[in-house]
């Protein structure tokens, strides 16, 4: 995921050595948690289930083998190509010690953050709003 301009401080010189090296030296270019390759054109189903072309099955978001789907599900396949990032556990930035960092695919690092950018865009909401009351005026609640 790429990091905000407001937040680049917070991460060490060398991040881009670092998340590279939890990338694809210790994960092997796929996901730690489900096992999506990094780079690679997969078809997803809209449940999460995932086929995987190097073991000839499904998948499902914990990187588990599950039966196949019926021909309803796979109507809904779509192909999506992965892209891993390296997810801080702790959410914070300053904490590069690799016990603290892990290797993941772009969905499984939304739900990972999903609690920090709830209260994120929330406050990004909000901070919105009280520019808007001290130039604009008040605006109605939505």
């Amino acid at each position: 995921m790429p990091i905000r301009p407001e937040r680049r401080f917070f991460y060490p010189i060398d991040w881009a050595i670092i998340s590279r090296q939890i990338r694809f030296g210790r994960a092997k270019g796929r996901c730690e948690t489900c096992g999506r390759p990094h780079g690679r054109l997969i078809c997803q189903l809209n449940d999460g289930r995932w086929f995987d072309d190097l073991s000839a099955q499904w998948r499902d978001d914990r990187g588990e083998p599950v039966a196949w789907p019926d021909i309803v599900d796979l109507s809904g396949q779509q192909r999506r190509k992965i892209f891993l990032g390296t997810a801080h556990l702790d959410q914070d930035p300053g904490n590069s010690r690799p016990t603290n960092l892990k290797a993941l695919c772009q969905r499984c690092h939304l739900r990972h953050d999903r609690t920090a950018n709830i209260l994120c865009r929330r406050l990004r909401l909000r901070a919105r709003r009280a520019i808007g009351d001290l130039f604009a005026g008040p605006h109605p609640i939505i």
